[in-house]
C-alpha cells in the first residue's frame, strides 16, 4: 500500500478476527514506532507486546474505553517515564503520540487495524504488564485484522470539512 492510501484507510478498528497477527508483523508496527521521532531524540518510550488472550483480557479493564483490548489478537503498550516536570509530560505524551501514529500506518499499510485506549488504573496496568514503579502505562493500542471490512481508503470521511480546519497565512 502506498503511504497516501495508508492515511486514507486507517481508521480506528474496535473489532477484530479472532486470526493471530504474526510475530514479524507485530514487530514491523513496533519498529514504526521505534523510528518514530522525539524530542531531542530521548525516545522515551518503551513498547510492550501482548499477545497473550488471558493479559489481553485483563488489560481491556484498565479503562472505559478499552473493552476492545479483550478481543484483539495483539496489544502494544506505550510506557514512558514518570514526568519530572510539566514540560517532560507534555514532550513525552507528543512524542508517544507520534509513535502511535506510525504503528497505525504501519499495521494499516499491512491490512491490520488498530485501537488506541487510554489507561486509567496505572497500579492495575502496570502490574498486569510488569512495568516497574517510576514508569506509567500511557496508552494501548489493540492490534488484529479488521472483523467488519477491510482497510481501503476512505473517500469521503467522517471528518470536519477541510475549509473549516485548514488555515492559510492567518486564522
Amino acid at each position: 500500500m502506498e503511504t497516501w492510501d495508508a492515511i486514507q484507510a486507517r481508521r480506528n478498528v474496535r473489532q477484530y478476527k479472532s486470526d493471530p497477527v504474526s510475530d514479524d508483523d507485530l514487530n514491523r508496527i513496533a519498529e514504526a514506532g521505534w523510528r518514530a521521532p522525539s524530542a531531542k531524540n530521548r525516545q522515551a518510550w518503551d513498547f510492550v507486546i501482548v499477545t497473550d488472550k488471558t493479559q489481553l483480557k485483563k488489560l481491556s479493564t484498565v479503562w472505559q474505553g478499552a473493552g476492545h483490548i479483550a478481543g484483539a489478537a495483539a496489544a502494544i503498550a506505550f510506557v514512558i517515564p514518570e514526568p519530572p516536570d510539566e514540560r517532560r509530560r507534555v514532550t513525552d505524551q507528543y512524542d508517544v503520540g507520534q509513535a502511535t501514529m506510525a504503528m497505525m500506518l504501519a499495521a494499516t499499510d499491512l491490512g491490520i487495524g488498530t485501537g488506541h485506549s487510554s489507561v486509567g488504573d496505572q497500579d492495575k496496568a502496570r502490574a498486569i504488564l510488569g512495568v516497574p514503579e517510576g514508569y506509567q502505562v500511557a496508552y494501548l493500542l489493540g492490534v488484529g485484522y479488521p472483523a467488519d471490512r477491510a482497510l481501503k481508503p476512505i473517500r469521503k470521511p467522517n471528518r470536519r470539512p477541510f475549509e473549516e480546519v485548514v488555515h492559510q497565512g492567518h486564522w
